[in-house]
């Protein structure tokens, strides 16, 4: 899977530098599944995805719902196994971090974030 550095420019922030990309019908369907947890700096960018689930995940992770432009549209926290995050048609990827990356990076709604390989 192709690794993807991913960061908030207006503030300085390196969000992870160990980030999948899943955009294959494959990669998309499997995402983090089967995986025991994520260190700090890894996850994995969902594109095109409106949304996501955590069902059949053995952990919790930080949610974030980007535009087609890359900006957050909503963040989830800590997002527990079993659970669904919304659908929007704003959303257009989704990204999957380690618990508590959103906290740790000050990511909120309307950051814009930035992708280099």
């Amino acid at each position: 899977m192709k690794q993807l550095t991913v960061s908030i420019p207006e503030k300085s922030v390196t969000v992870g530098s160990k980030i999948g990309l899943a955009d294959t019908s494959m990669t998309r369907l499997f995402g983090l599944l089967g995986k025991n947890g994520l260190e700090p700096g890894a996850g994995i960018l969902i594109r095109p995805s409106s949304g996501v689930h955590t069902m059949g995940m053995k952990f919790a992770i930080d949610v974030i719902a980007l535009d087609r432009n890359l900006r957050v549209v909503k963040v989830w926290p800590r997002l527990r196994p079993w659970r669904v995050t919304s659908v929007s048609l704003k959303t257009h990827s989704v990204l999957e971090l380690a618990p508590g990356q959103i906290e740790q990076c000050g990511i909120e709604p309307g950051d814009q974030l930035a992708i280099t390989d």
